[in-house]
């Protein structure tokens, strides 16, 4: 399956996802389908300025919300323990960030690729190193 080409995503991950989504095209969007899982932050807009402000909500679909959280722990797992595992940007976002916070925005990064492959039917494409 073309999915579990992508790090943290395996087959139970993989075969939630179809059962849950399909091919992904009720979805206007990456965010649009990291919402529905309720991996995003609430967002305010206001006389056309786009604020996002408040926690991540716990609303969506929370069985396929915990598998993409638990695949992200268990990959950041790796990249800590081996950091030329990890892309630049994981890296420097758990130099930065809380070990938890890292967890999530990798499960709502990893939520966007799947969206993408989904509906384009491409297959995964590692980051290039920059």
């Amino acid at each position: 399956m073309r999915l579990t080409t992508i790090p943290s995503v395996g087959p139970i991950i993989a075969h939630a996802t179809i059962a849950a989504i399909g091919d992904g095209r009720q979805f206007a969007s990456a965010r649009d389908f990291a919402a529905w899982l309720g991996l995003t932050r609430k967002t305010h807009d206001t006389g056309g300025k786009h604020r996002p402000t408040g926690h991540i909500s716990r609303a969506g679909d929370r069985d396929l919300c915990r598998l993409l959280i638990l695949g992200a722990s268990s990959w950041l797992r790796q990249v800590r323990a081996k950091p030329d595992k990890g892309s630049p940007w994981i890296r420097g976002l758990l130099a930065r960030r809380p070990v938890k916070v890292a967890v999530v925005a990798q499960a709502t990064k990893t939520a966007r690729i799947i969206w993408a492959m989904l509906t384009s039917g491409q297959q995964y494409r590692t980051p290039a190193a920059a």
